[in-house]
């Protein structure tokens, strides 16, 4: 009989371990399927967190140069404005854009605008300054010296 007692305690014990270690899997599957709101809020502390939210603020403060950008037709944002566009839009929160009023369509334009200014920047670089003047000293000058 003890040995019968012994035998339930085991298999107890493994049917209790084997539930503990399902149930902290499941756990772990289901947080990182399902983020917490500090980490879906980028307040999680990550120095991304804190480039998404000055990235916010900017896109606020320059919220009248793209209502222009629409209203007037004028082709250009200040490049700290696509700059926050481009991170709000590709890093942070991609339906923000849509979520302050902007159609999928006017987001997409925003973005690709954005994007093709970062692009020229990116591969444009300034002229080579010119090269110095020959040397002012004769040419016969030169070549005594030289030799």
């Amino acid at each position: 009989m003890a040995h019968y007692t012994n035998h339930s305690v085991y298999i107890v014990t493994i049917i209790l371990v084997a539930t503990t270690l399902a149930s902290n899997a499941t756990k772990s599957m289901s947080e990182s399927a399902h983020p917490s709101l500090a980490t879906r809020l980028k307040v999680d502390g990550e120095p991304e967190s804190v480039n998404c939210w000055d990235s916010l603020f900017q896109l606020q403060a320059c919220t009248g140069e793209v209502i222009m950008f629409f209203l007037n037709g004028e082709t250009y944002l200040g490049p700290s404005c696509c700059h926050a566009i481009i991170i709000v839009g590709h890093d942070c929160w991609p339906q923000m854009l849509a979520s302050l009023g902007f159609s999928a369509e006017e987001t997409d334009i925003l973005q690709g605008y954005c994007d093709a200014e970062q692009q020229h920047h990116h591969h444009y670089s300034p002229p080579s300054p010119p090269s110095p003047p020959p040397s002012s000293l004769p040419l016969r000058h030169v070549i005594t010296n030289n030799s």
